[in-house]
C-alpha cells in the first residue's frame, strides 16, 4: 500500500513537470477537431435521379459517375460497358473494366466477355442479330468460340416442330395447339392465333367474344387491354384441352366483372357458363353439383330461394366453446386456396392477423397491388374422428348484377346469387391500350363482414356455414395523389332473436296488462281521494300519468331482465349456446330503453309537480300565558292585552320541513361516483365487451373487441341498482337508527314545538302529524323544557299520541267535502295576496286580513282535531291490510272524516323521502339513456349529476316558495 502510494505520487509530480510548450502542442491538435460542428445531413436521391452515366451508390446513397467507356445497366446500382466495348475485369458492381473491340470484329458476345464477328449485323445493345425464327450461335458444342457468329434457322418439318425461343438462343418444340391444328409450327388461315394459342375455326367454340371489364356501380363498360389479350386464349384453352390454368384464369376474369352473367353474350362469365354447361361428362368436384372438373367454383346456382337452404339448412359437423384448452373448438380457422391473375396456384393461405387500414392511398394501391390475387375461403374444421376437412364459405357480393338488378342487396335472402371466389384490390381490368399504362379504373373491395350464424336452440355450439359478405368501390382514376380508399372489415356473430322477440313481446303483454290495471287502481284511489265521482278529462289525464309510470316499470324490468339474461348466459356458457345480438337487433331494445326513460321522466315530473302543489298548515297548539297591559293610540290610555305567542317555533319547524323536502335515502353524489368508479377504474366496463371474456381488465396489445349496447345497459344498471340498495339498507339499518333519522326528528321537533302538520296531498286525502306537546306549553326557559323532557322520559306524563294512551302521532287523513269546502273558504282569505313576501307592501287592511284568516285557519283545525264540529267530526281506524297494499281507501268520508293510524311516515310521500324508487330508476334510466347515446360513462355520470342538482334547486325553491304561500310564513325566514 505505502509503496503503491508512493508511486502514485512520483508518477503526479513526473506529470506536472511537462513542458507548457507540450501541452500547448497537444491542445492545438486536438481542440480544433472536437469543436468543428459535424454534420448529419446530406442531399437525398433516388435510383432513377441518376444520369445515364451515373448509378446509384447503394452504401453512400449517392449517384457516383460510371468509368470510362461505361453506362448504367438496367437495374441502376451498377454499371455496364457501351456497346462495341467488351469486359475485360469484372469484380462485381460498378468495379469493371472495358476494351473497345476491333473494327473487324464489332459485336460483343451475349456474356460481354468477347468480341465477334457478326454477319447478320448489330442490334442497339451491339450484340449480334439475326432474322426471326433464327437462333444464334456464338460458340461451339464444347464452348469454343467462334470467330463469326452465325444464325441457325429452326427445323420447323414435322420430324422436329420447333421453333426459335423467345430469347432466340436455342430451338424448342412449338406449342401442341400448332401441332394439333395446323400440323406445324405455323398457325396459318382459317385458323386462329390468340394468346400464343392456335384454334380451328371449324369447332362449336364461340368466337365472337366480348373483351369488356363492366362497372356497374358506375354505369361504365370499356374494353379491357387484359381480356382483349387472354379472355379467348384462356377459354379456348380449358375449353379445348381442359387446361386447368386456363380455366382458373378464365373464372378469375368472371370474377373480376362481377360475376356478371347475361346468356346473350360470349364475355368472361358468358363464356365460363357455356364450357360449365358443355362439359357435364366430366362430372363434379367432391360431388359438388355446381363444382365442374377442371374448372373453378364460382357459382352457386340462380334458383330462387337456393341462399337460404345453403346457409341454414345443414350445420357444420363440429362443435365450437368459448372455453376450453383446444383451440380448435374455440377458434374458427379461415384458410384460403390463392391464385394469381394467370390462373397458377399460389398456396394455401391462413387468414389470420395483418393490420386494417381505414384509408388507403390511391397510389399505395397501384404499387402495391399490380395484379389482383383471388382467394377461395374455406373454413378448417376436425371431425370427431380428429380428421381435418374444410368447409366452402359462401361469399355475398353486393356488387354481382342479376338480369341487370343488384339482387344481393335486397333485403330477402331468397332473392340473393350466392359465389365463391373473391379478390381484394383489381387494377388490371380498368387498363385500356396497354397493360403497362395507368388503369382507367380501379376496383377495391371496401367493406368485408364476415358472419357467423349460431344454430337455434343448439346446446353444443353448432354454427351453419360463415358468410362472407364483400362490397366493391369503383375508383374512376383522376388525380391518383389526392384519392384515397376508405375500407372496413368486420366479424358479426348472429343468431336468430325471433323466440327472444316472442318472449320479449309476451312479457311486455302481461305485464303492460297489469300495469292497466295497476293504473285503473290508482285512478279509483285518486279519484275518492279528490272527492269526485265523475269521469271526466282530467280523469283520463290523470290515468294515463299513472299508466306511464306504471308502463314505466314494465319496461324498466323487461329491459333489464333481457339485459342480465344476455350478459349472464353469454359471459357464462362453455359451449356456444347464445350470442349477442348485432347492433342491427339492438334496435328494439334501445327503444325499450327509450320509451322506458321517457315514461319514467313523465312519472318523475308529475310526482315533482305533485309535491311542490300540496297545501300545508302548521297548527299552533301554544296558547298565552296571560296578558299585559297595552297602551292604546288615540285614546290615551292602556287596556290589557294577552301575551302573543311566539312565531319562532313556526319558523323554526317551517325551516325544518323546507330542508327534509329533498332528503333521499341515499347519497346522490356517492351513487355516481361509486359506479363511475368500479366502471372505468375496476374495469367492470369490460364486460360489456362483445366477447366472452368475463376478466375486468384487458391487455392494451391485446385485442379490444367492440362494445355492445345491451351490455353496457346490464352493467350499469345492475351496479347502479346494487349501490342503490346497498346504500339504502345501510340508511335504514345503521344510519337511521345510530346516526341521524330526519323524518322521525321532524315528528319530534313537532311535539316538542307544540306545533300540528295538517297536510293536503289531494283535495279530499292528506296527512296529519300530531305535534300538540303533552306539558301544554312549549315556548319555555331550559329548566323547564329540560323539566318537560325528564317527566316524559320516566312517563310521568302522558304520551304523545292524538289518542289518549296510544303513541300515535301520524296519520292518513280522508277529510269529508264539508270540511274541506270550510278549508277552502277560510283558505282564500289565506292567499288572497301572491304570498307573504308582498305583506310588506301590502297595505294594512290586507295585512291584517291575512293575519285574521291565518289565526282563524289555526283556530278552526285545532278545534277540528279537539271535536269540536261535530257536523264535521272525525274517527280514527286503522287501515284493511288490501287498503295497505292497494294504496286506497275503500271508505269514503261522507259525513265524518277519517284518520287512518300511520306507523309507516307515509307523509313523506310528498318528499323526496318517500319517492326514492322512483328517483333511483329515474337517475338510472337517464345514465343509461346518455351512456347508449354517447357510449361514454364519464359523460353519462357527469350529465346524470348535473340533471339531479338541477331538479333538487327546482323542487327547494319552488316547494319553498309554496310552503310559504300556504303556511304564512315569510319566505325570508326560510333559510
Amino acid at each position: 500500500m505505502a509503496t503503491g502510494g508512493r508511486g502514485a505520487v512520483v508518477a503526479m509530480a513526473a506529470g506536472s513537470t511537462l513542458s507548457s510548450a507540450s501541452v500547448t502542442l497537444f491542445l492545438s491538435l486536438v481542440l480544433p477537431r472536437v469543436s468543428q460542428a459535424q454534420t448529419f445531413f446530406f442531399p437525398f436521391r433516388q435510383p432513377e435521379t441518376c444520369g445515364h452515366n451515373q448509378y446509384f451508390d447503394i452504401s453512400a446513397l449517392s449517384c457516383v459517375a460510371c468509368g470510362s467507356n461505361q453506362r448504367q445497366d438496367a437495374g441502376g446500382t451498377s454499371c455496364v460497358c457501351l456497346p462495341g466495348f467488351q469486359m475485360i475485369s469484372n469484380n462485381g458492381g460498378p468495379d469493371i473494366t472495358c476494351k473497345k473491340c476491333p473494327e473487324h470484329m464489332k459485336g460483343v458476345t451475349e456474356d460481354g466477355w468477347n468480341c465477334i464477328s457478326c454477319p447478320g449485323g448489330l442490334t442497339a445493345e451491339g450484340k449480334c442479330h439475326c432474322p426471326t425464327g433464327h437462333i444464334l450461335v456464338e460458340r461451339n458444342v464444347n464452348g469454343t468460340l467462334l470467330s463469326q457468329a452465325t444464325c441457325e434457322l429452326c427445323d420447323e418439318s414435322e420430324n422436329s416442330f420447333t421453333v426459335a425461343n423467345a430469347l432466340g438462343n436455342r430451338c424448342v418444340r412449338c406449342e401442341p395447339a400448332f401441332i394439333n391444328t395446323s400440323k406445324s409450327c405455323a398457325c396459318s388461315e382459317p385458323n386462329i392465333l390468340t394468346g400464343g394459342l392456335c384454334l380451328s375455326s371449324t369447332g362449336n367454340f364461340p368466337l365472337r367474344m366480348i373483351s369488356t371489364a363492366r362497372y356497374g356501380e358506375l354505369g361504365i363498360s370499356f374494353t379491357s387491354e387484359w381480356f382483349a389479350k387472354y379472355l379467348q386464349s384462356s377459354a379456348a384453352a380449358c375449353w379445348v384441352y381442359g387446361n386447368l390454368t386456363s380455366c382458373q384464369a378464365l373464372g378469375n376474369m368472371c370474377v373480376m366483372n362481377m360475376n356478371y352473367y347475361d346468356s346473350s353474350t360470349f364475355d368472361a362469365c358468358g363464356l365460363f357458363q357455356f364450357i360449365f354447361e358443355n362439359t357435364a361428362a366430366l362430372g363434379t368436384v367432391h360431388s359438388v353439383s355446381f363444382w365442374r372438373q377442371n374448372l373453378p367454383w364460382l357459382f352457386y346456382g340462380d334458383q330462387l330461394g337456393l341462399a337460404p337452404q345453403i346457409l341454414s339448412t345443414t350445420p357444420l359437423p363440429t362443435n365450437f366453446s368459448f372455453k376450453g384448452e383446444n383451440q380448435q373448438s374455440t377458434k374458427l380457422k379461415f384458410v384460403a386456396a390463392s391464385y394469381d391473375v394467370r390462373g397458377n396456384f399460389l398456396k394455401w393461405q391462413t387468414l389470420e392477423g395483418g393490420i386494417l387500414q381505414c384509408e388507403i392511398p390511391v397510389p399505395k394501391i397501384l404499387t402495391d397491388f399490380p395484379t389482383p390475387t383471388f382467394y377461395d375461403v374455406y373454413l378448417e374444421y376436425t371431425d370427431e374422428n380428429q380428421h381435418q376437412y374444410i368447409w366452402a364459405v359462401p361469399v355475398l357480393n353486393l356488387n354481382l348484377q342479376h338480369k341487370k338488378m343488384f339482387v344481393n342487396k335486397d333485403s330477402s335472402s331468397g332473392k340473393w346469387l350466392l359465389t365463391r371466389r373473391i379478390f381484394l384490390v383489381d387494377t388490371l381490368s380498368g387498363r385500356e391500350n396497354d397493360l403497362g399504362s395507368q388503369p382507367r379504373l380501379i376496383r377495391v373491395a371496401t367493406q368485408i363482414s364476415l358472419s357467423i350464424h349460431l344454430v337455434p336452440n343448439t346446446k353444443n355450439g353448432n354454427i351453419y356455414p360463415p358468410l362472407i359478405t364483400i362490397a366493391y368501390h369503383d375508383i374512376d382514376i383522376k388525380d391518383p395523389s389526392s384519392q384515397s380508399v376508405k375500407v372496413s372489415f368486420s366479424v358479426t356473430y348472429e343468431m336468430d332473436q325471433g323466440e327472444a322477440h316472442v318472449q320479449t313481446d309476451i312479457a311486455l303483454g302481461v305485464l303492460g296488462g297489469l300495469a292497466v290495471l295497476s293504473s285503473l287502481l290508482k285512478t279509483a284511489g285518486w279519484k275518492r281521494r279528490i272527492g269526485s265521482p265523475m269521469i271526466d278529462l282530467q280523469t283520463v289525464a290523470k290515468f294515463l300519468v299513472y299508466y306511464a309510470g306504471d308502463l314505466a316499470n314494465v319496461f324498466f324490468i323487461i329491459t333489464v331482465g333481457t339485459g342480465l339474461y344476455w350478459l349472464i348466459f353469454f359471459k357464462a356458457q362453455k359451449s356456444v349456446s347464445v350470442l349477442l345480438p348485432v347492433p342491427a337487433q339492438e334496435k328494439r331494445f334501445v327503444t325499450y330503453v327509450g320509451c322506458g326513460f321517457a315514461l319514467k321522466a313523465l312519472q318523475f315530473l308529475h310526482k315533482l309537480i305533485s309535491q311542490i302543489t300540496i297545501d300545508i298548515f302548521f297548527i299552533d297548539w301554544e296558547r298565552p300565558k296571560g296578558k299585559v297591559l297595552k297602551a292604546v293610540e288615540g285614546e290615551g290610555g292602556v287596556r290589557s292585552a294577552t301575551v302573543p305567542v311566539s312565531i319562532w317555533r313556526t319558523y323554526f319547524v317551517a325551516n325544518e320541513w323546507n330542508e327534509i323536502q329533498t332528503v333521499r335515502k341515499i347519497n346522490p353524489l356517492f351513487q355516481v361516483l361509486t359506479v363511475l368508479f368500479l366502471l372505468e377504474v375496476v374495469g367492470f366496463k369490460n364486460l360489456a365487451l362483445m366477447d366472452s371474456s368475463s376478466s375486468l381488465s384487458r391487455s392494451p396489445p391485446s385485442y379490444i373487441a367492440p362494445y355492445s349496447r345491451i351490455l353496457r345497459y346490464a352493467v350499469s344498471s345492475a351496479l347502479w341498482l346494487v349501490i342503490g340498495l346497498i346504500q339504502i339498507v345501510f340508511f335504514a339499518v345503521f344510519y337511521e337508527r345510530f346516526i341521524e333519522d330526519k323524518i322521525r326528528q321532524f315528528v319530534d321537533l313537532c311535539c316538542m314545538s307544540n306545533i300540528s302538520v295538517f297536510l293536503l296531498s289531494h283535495r279530499c286525502f292528506g296527512y296529519y302529524i300530531h305535534g300538540r306537546s303533552v306539558h301544554g306549553h312549549a315556548d319555555t326557559n331550559m329548566e323547564e323544557m329540560n323539566m318537560n323532557l325528564k317527566r316524559e322520559a320516566e312517563n310521568l306524563c302522558s304520551q304523545r299520541g292524538l289518542v289518549p294512551n296510544t303513541d300515535g302521532q301520524t296519520f292518513q287523513i280522508a277529510i269529508s267535502s264539508q270540511m274541506r269546502q270550510h278549508y277552502d273558504r277560510i283558505h282564500e282569505t289565506l292567499t288572497r295576496k301572491n304570498g307573504p313576501a308582498r305583506l310588506l307592501s301590502s297595505s294594512g287592511s290586507t295585512f291584517e286580513q291575512s293575519v285574521k284568516a291565518y289565526h282563524t285557519m289555526n283556530k278552526f283545525l285545532g278545534s277540528f282535531i279537539d271535536h269540536v264540529h261535530k257536523e264535521m267530526d272525525y274517527f280514527i281506524k286503522d287501515k284493511l291490510l288490501l287498503e295497505r297494499i292497494l294504496g286506497m281507501e275503500f271508505m269514503e268520508p261522507m259525513e265524518k272524516s277519517i284518520f287512518y293510524n300511520d306507523e309507516g311516515y307515509s307523509f313523506s310521500s310528498v318528499l323526496y323521502y318517500g319517492n326514492e324508487a322512483t328517483l333511483l330508476i329515474y337517475d338510472l334510466m337517464f345514465f343509461c339513456v346518455v351512456d347508449l347515446a354517447c357510449q361514454n360513462f364519464i359523460l353519462a355520470a357527469f350529465l346524470t349529476y348535473l340533471q339531479q342538482e338541477i331538479f333538487r334547486f327546482i323542487r327547494n325553491a319552488v316547494g319553498q316558495k309554496n310552503l310559504a304561500s300556504k303556511t304564512l310564513v315569510d319566505q325570508r325566514f326560510l333559510i
